[in-house]
C-alpha cells in the first residue's frame, strides 16, 4: 500500500484508512466555478478545509482553488437493506432476522460532520435495537406484535440519529427464519389445533343433530299424547251419551210397561208373560251341559209367578190410588226404587240381560193385553 502511495507519508495512509467509509459520501464533483446543483441534493462546500456553505438546488458560483465541494447528499428517501442477524427471544428461541430501513437526510451539515458513515451507523443501530427488542418478548409475540416491534425500532433510531441529521421514516422486518426443530414443533402445533377445531365442529354438529332428533321426538310424543287424550275424551263423551240414551230408552220402556199395568186385565197379561219367560229360560238351560245352581222351588212355576205378580200388584195399587195427572211421576219413582232393589238381589250379568230385553216388553205386553181382553 505504501509503494502505491508513493510520496505520501505514513500519516496520510493512516488517515485514508480511518476515513475509508466516509469517502463514499465525499463528492467527486469538481469546482468549475459555475455549478448547477440538481433538485433534492445538497452539496457541502469547504473553504481552506473548513466548512463554508451548503449549495442549494440551482445555479451556484464558487471561487476556484479556494472552494472545494467535499460532500454531496441526496435529500430523497433511501431504502437501506439491513443484513440478517441472530436474535434470542425471551423464551430462548434463536431467530435469524433481516429487514429494510427507510431513511432520509434532513440536515446535510450534521450528516457530513456528525458521523463518519451515516448509512453504516444507522444500519448498526437498527441491528442492535432489533436484538434488544426481540429479547424482551416471546416467539409468539414476535409474530403477533410485528408492527409494534417495527415502531419501537424506528423510535429508538430517531432518538440516536437526531444528532446525525438523519430521520428514520420506517423499518420493516422482512424475513424471520426459525430453527428446523422449532418449525417442526410449530407445524405439529398447527396440525393439532386444526384437528382440535375439526373435532369441536364435528362434536357440535352431532350435538345439534341429537338435539334436533330429541326435539322432534318430544314434539311427536306431545302430539301423540294430545291425540290420545282427545280420543279418550271423545270416546268417554260418546260412551256417556250412549249410556244416557240407553238409560232414557229403558226408562221409556219401563214407563210404558208401568202404564200398561194400570189398564184393564193388565195384571193377567203380565202374569202370562212372566210364566212364558220362566218356562223359556228353563228350556234354554236344559240345552247346555253346564252345571247350574237352581233354587229349591224351580218346579213351582206358580210361586215364581205369584212373587213377580206381588210386585206388579203393588205397582197397580199405587197407580190406582193416584190421580191421572200424577201417574207418570209415581211410575218413574217406583221404577227407580225397584231397579235399585233388583240390582242388589240379582247378579250384574242377569240384570244386563233383563235390561236388553226391556225394549221388547212393550210389544209383548200389548199382545198379551189384546189376547186377554
Amino acid at each position: 500500500m505504501l509503494r502505491h502511495l508513493g510520496r505520501r507519508t505514513f500519516l496520510d495512509a493512516k488517515k485514508l484508512t480511518i476515513f475509508a467509509n466516509q469517502e463514499r459520501f465525499s463528492s467527486d464533483r469538481t469546482n468549475t466555478i459555475i455549478l448547477f446543483v440538481p433538485q433534492q441534493e445538497a452539496w457541502v462546500v469547504e473553504r481552506f478545509g473548513k466548512f463554508h456553505k451548503i449549495l442549494n438546488p440551482g445555479l451556484n458560483i464558487l471561487v476556484p482553488v479556494i472552494d472545494r465541494i467535499h460532500y454531496a447528499h441526496t435529500l430523497k428517501e433511501q431504502a437501506i437493506e439491513v443484513p440478517e442477524q441472530h436474535a434470542i427471544t425471551a423464551d430462548n428461541v434463536t431467530l435469524t432476522i433481516d429487514g429494510v430501513l427507510y431513511m432520509k437526510v434532513k440536515d446535510p451539515y450534521k450528516a457530513s460532520y456528525g458521523v463518519t458513515d451515516p448509512e453504516f451507523a444507522v444500519t448498526q443501530l437498527a441491528q442492535t435495537t432489533m436484538r434488544s427488542e426481540i429479547g424482551k418478548i416471546s416467539l409468539d409475540s414476535v409474530f403477533k406484535e410485528r408492527e409494534t416491534l417495527n415502531e419501537k425500532i424506528v423510535w429508538a433510531i430517531n432518538v440516536a440519529a437526531d444528532s446525525w441529521g438523519i430521520s428514520c421514516l420506517r423499518y420493516e422486518i422482512r424475513n424471520i427464519d426459525l430453527p428446523k426443530a422449532v418449525r417442526d414443533a410449530m407445524q405439529m402445533q398447527v396440525e393439532a389445533e386444526r384437528k382440535k377445531r375439526a373435532s369441536i365442529l364435528e362434536s357440535e354438529g352431532k350435538r345439534e343433530a341429537e338435539i334436533n332428533v330429541a326435539e322432534g321426538r318430544k314434539q311427536a310424543r306431545i302430539l301423540n299424547s294430545e291425540a290420545n287424550r282427545t280420543e279418550q275424551v271423545n270416546e268417554a263423551k260418546g260412551q256417556a251419551e250412549a249410556t244416557i240414551a240407553k238409560a232414557r230408552a229403558n226408562a221409556v220402556s219401563v214407563a210404558l210397561v208401568a202404564q200398561a199395568l194400570t189398564r184393564n186385565n193388565g195384571m193377567n197379561a203380565v202374569s202370562m208373560r212372566v210364566a212364558e219367560s220362566y218356562v223359556e229360560a228353563f228350556g234354554k238351560l236344559a240345552k247346555t251341559s253346564n252345571t247350574v245352581l237352581l233354587p229349591t222351588n224351580t218346579g213351582d212355576v206358580s210361586s215364581m209367578v205369584a212373587q213377580a205378580m206381588s210386585i206388579y200388584k203393588k205397582l197397580a195399587d199405587t197407580s190406582t190410588s193416584n190421580t191421572v195427572q200424577d201417574k207418570d211421576k209415581d211410575v218413574d219413582a217406583f221404577i227407580t226404587e225397584e231397579l235399585s232393589k233388583v240390582k242388589e238381589e240379582f247378579p250384574e250379568s242377569k240384570l244386563q240381560l233383563e235390561l236388553e230385553t226391556e225394549r221388547h216388553k212393550d210389544d209383548i205386553v200389548s199382545k198379551n193385553f189384546k189376547r186377554s181382553s
